[in-house]
C-alpha cells in the first residue's frame, strides 16, 4: 500500500477526502472514517497525520496489515524507530512478507545486538532485499565471532555480477573492524579486485585505514587528490591531525552493529534518486538510528523529507546535528531552507544570521544568508552578504562562481543600481558566456530600461535557443520585440509564454500590452483583469488599473513614452 504510485483517480479522491477531513475529525470516530483519513495522509506522505489516524483506525481493526504497514513507515517518517519496530513485529505476526517490517525489525535487532535474531529473520520467506539480507547476515555472523563465515558471505556477494562493489566494500570494513588493516587497504586501494568506487564514508574509511597502517603521508596525499580544501571541515580536520602525526582511529565500522548501520547507508545512497523517497528514507533512518553520529545519513533523511514536502520533520532532522559536528553549518543551512519552505521566513533568516555570526568564514554560509535575504527581497542586505562571499573567492574567480556575480547583479538591479548591476551581470556572462539565465536577465533588464535594445534582443534570442520552452525567457523575447515596436513578432512568443506561465501576473500583463498594440483591445483588457487576479506587486497593480481606465497609450504618454508606430520601424525611423 505504501509504495504504489498514485494515479490521477487516487489523487482526486485524496483531494476530495482531504477537503472533508475537518468535519470528519469532528464526527467520524468510526474505524472506517479514520481508515480513510489515514489513507489520505499516507498517500501524501503526511507521516504525523498518518500516525494519528492509522492509530485510531487500528483500534477497530488491530490486525489489519495495511494499517500496520502504514504505522511502520509513518513512525519511521517521524523518526520513532522503536515504535515502528513494535508495529513491524505485529505485522510480521500476521504472516505478512512486508519488506518495510523486515528492514525495521532488522534495525531493531542490530540495535539490541541480537545477531542470532538477524540470522533467523525472514525464515518465513520475507526479505529486506537480497543485498541487504546478505550483508546484514554476514555482519551478524561477524558479531557472533564467526569471521570465516562472514568473509565467505562477503566473497559470495563480491562475485555476483553487478554487486561486486557491495561485497568488496563491506569485506574491507569487516577486516578493518577486526584489526586487519592490511587486508582492508588491499581492497580499498584497488589492488585486490581493481578500482573500487566508494562514497564519502568509503573515502573516510580509506584515510583511517592508511593512518592505522602508520601511513599518514599516504593518507594526506589521498585527501589532497580527493578533496578541495575548505569544502569539508571534517576532512580538513583529519588532514590537520595527520600532518601533526596523530594516528586516526578506525571509526566507520567499529563493530557488527556499526557494520549493519553502514549497510543501511550503503543501500540508501545506492537507491537515492532511483527509488521513491519513502523507500530510501526507510534505510537512511535505520542507518542514523544505529549510528546517531552518521551525519550524512541524517542529512540524507532531511533532504528526503523536504522532497516529500514534510518540512517540519526535515527541520527536526536537521536540528539533531549538534554545533560540535563539523557538518553543523551544512545542517543549519538545510534547516533554514526547510523552515522557509514551511512558511516561516523570519525564523529562517534568524537561523541564517546566527549561523553567519558563528560560521561566517564559510563561503557557503555567506551565500546561504545572501540567498535567504534575496528571496524575501531584502536586496540591500543580500548584496552585502554576496560582497562577503565574493571577497572569499580567489582572484581571478573561477568560472563556476558565476552565480555569485549573477545573484549580486540581480540585487543591484532590483535596488536601482543599474550601472553596477550591468557590471556584475556582464561579469557573470564573461565567466559563463552561454548561460541562458544570465542572458535572459541582462537582456530583459536592458529591454525594460529601453537601453541597447538590439544587443538585448540578441542576448534573449540566444537564451531562447538554449531554453525554447522556458516561459520567462519567451516573455523576455516578446517584450524585446514589443519595446522595438515589432508587435506582430511579439505576439507568438508572448502567447506561448502565457500558456507556459498561465497564472503569472507579469506575463499576463505583458500579453495584454501586446494585444493592445496589435489592435485587440478587448482581449487586452481581459488579460489585464486576469493579471490583477494574480496578485501583482502594488506598483504594478496601480499601473494595470490605469491601463484599464485610460488605455495603454495614455499610461505610456504619462510616463514620457509612446507606442512605436510599426510603420516607423519598417521605414527605419
Amino acid at each position: 500500500m505504501i509504495f504504489r504510485p498514485m494515479t490521477r483517480k487516487h489523487l482526486l479522491l485524496a483531494t476530495a477526502l482531504t477537503l472533508c477531513l475537518s468535519p470528519l475529525a469532528a464526527r467520524a470516530e468510526s474505524a472506517y472514517g479514520a481508515y480513510l483519513a489515514a489513507w489520505v495522509a499516507s498517500t501524501s506522505s503526511d507521516y504525523a497525520a498518518s500516525v494519528d489516524w492509522a492509530t485510531r483506525a487500528l483500534g477497530g481493526d488491530p490486525s489489519n496489515p495495511a494499517l500496520l504497514e502504514d504505522l511502520v513507515l509513518s513512525n519511521v517518517g517521524v523518526g520513532d524507530m522503536p515504535r515502528a519496530a513494535s508495529y513491524a513485529q505485529e505485522l510480521l505476526k500476521t504472516g505478512s512478507n512486508s519488506q518495510t517490517a523486515v528492514v525495521v525489525t532488522l534495525a531493531q535487532n542490530a540495535k539490541a545486538g541480537d545477531f542470532e535474531a538477524i540470522l533467523t529473520l525472514g525464515s518465513n520467506g520475507s526479505s529486506a532485499g537480497a543485498v541487504l539480507d546478505t550483508l546484514a547476515k554476514a555482519w551478524a555472523k561477524l558479531g557472533l565471532g564467526r569471521m570465516s563465515d562472514a568473509l565467505a558471505d562477503f566473497d559470495t556477494l563480491s562475485k555476483t555480477k553487478g554487486l561486486e562493489a557491495f561485497g568488496l566494500y563491506h569485506k574491507a570494513l569487516a577486516l578493518a573492524s577486526a584489526g586487519d588493516y592490511e587486508g582492508a587497504d588491499n581492497i580499498l586501494s584497488g589492488r585486490a579486485a581493481g578500482t573500487l568506487a566508494v562514497n564519502r564514508r568509503g573515502a573516510v574509511a580509506q584515510i583511517e585505514v592508511l593512518s592505522q597502517l602508520e601511513r599518514n603521508a599516504d593518507a594526506i596525499a589521498f585527501i589532497d587528490r580527493s578533496f578541495i580544501p575548505g569544502r569539508d571541515l571534517e576532512i580538513d580536520d583529519m588532514r590537520r591531525r595527520l600532518v601533526a602525526g596523530e594516528p586516526l582511529p578506525f571509526t566507520v565500522a567499529r563493530n557488527a552493529t556499526d557494520g549493519i548501520a553502514e549497510v543501511f547507508y550503503t543501500i540508501a545512497t545506492a537507491v537515492n534518486n532511483e527509488a521513491v523517497p519513502p523507500y530510501t528514507m526507510l534505510h537512511s533512518r535505520a542507518a542514523a538510528y544505529l549510528r546517531p553520529d552518521n551525519t550524512e545519513a541524517i542529512l540524507l533523511t532531511a533532504n528526503l523529507l523536504e522532497q516529500q514536502q514534510q518540512f517540519d520533520l526535515a527541520v527536526a532532522a536537521y536540528a539533531t546535528i549538534q554545533p560540535s559536528d563539523p557538518a553543523f553549518y551544512i545542517a543549519e543551512i538545510g534547516r533554514a531552507n526547510a523552515t522557509y519552505a514551511a512558511g516561516r521566513s523570519e525564523e529562517s533568516l534568524k537561523i541564517l544570521h546566527a549561523l553567519a555570526r558563528s560560521h561566517g568564514g564559510q563561503i557557503s554560509v555567506q551565500i546561504a544568508l545572501a540567498d535567504g535575504l534575496r528571496r524575501v527581497q531584502n536586496f540591500t542586505e543580500a548584496k552585502l552578504a554576496y560582497d562577503a562571499a565574493i571577497a572569499m573567492l580567489p582572484n581571478p574567480p573561477p568560472p563556476e562562481n558565476w552565480p555569485l556575480f549573477y545573484s549580486r547583479g540581480v540585487c543591484l538591479e532590483r535596488s536601482g543600481d543599474f550601472a553596477n548591476a550591468d557590471t556584475d551581470l556582464r561579469q557573470a556572462l564573461a565567466m559563463n558566456p552561454n548561460e541562458p539565465q544570465v542572458l535572459n536577465y541582462l537582456g530583459y533588464s536592458l529591454v525594460d530600461r529601453g537601453q541597447n535594445l538590439d544587443e538585448a534582443l540578441g542576448m534573449i534570442q540566444r537564451a531562447v535557443a538554449a531554453r525554447p520552452d522556458n516561459g520567462a525567457i519567451l516573455d523576455s523575447l516578446a517584450w524585446a520585440y514589443f519595446r522595438l515596436g515589432r508587435y506582430q513578432e511579439a505576439l507568438a512568443p508572448m502567447e506561448q509564454a502565457s500558456l507556459l506561465m498561465a497564472v503569472d501576473a507579469t506575463v499576463t500583463d505583458h500579453l495584454g500590452d501586446v494585444y493592445w498594440a496589435v489592435g485587440r483591445k478587448r482581449e487586452a483588457q481581459y488579460q489585464w483583469h486576469r493579471a490583477l487576479s494574480f496578485d501583482p506587486e502594488e506598483k504594478d497593480a496601480i499601473r494595470i488599473r490605469q491601463k484599464l481606465e485610460l488605455g495603454l497609450e495614455a499610461v505610456l504618454a504619462a510616463e514620457g513614452n509612446a507606442l512605436i508606430d510599426p510603420a516607423d520601424v519598417q521605414n527605419g525611423n
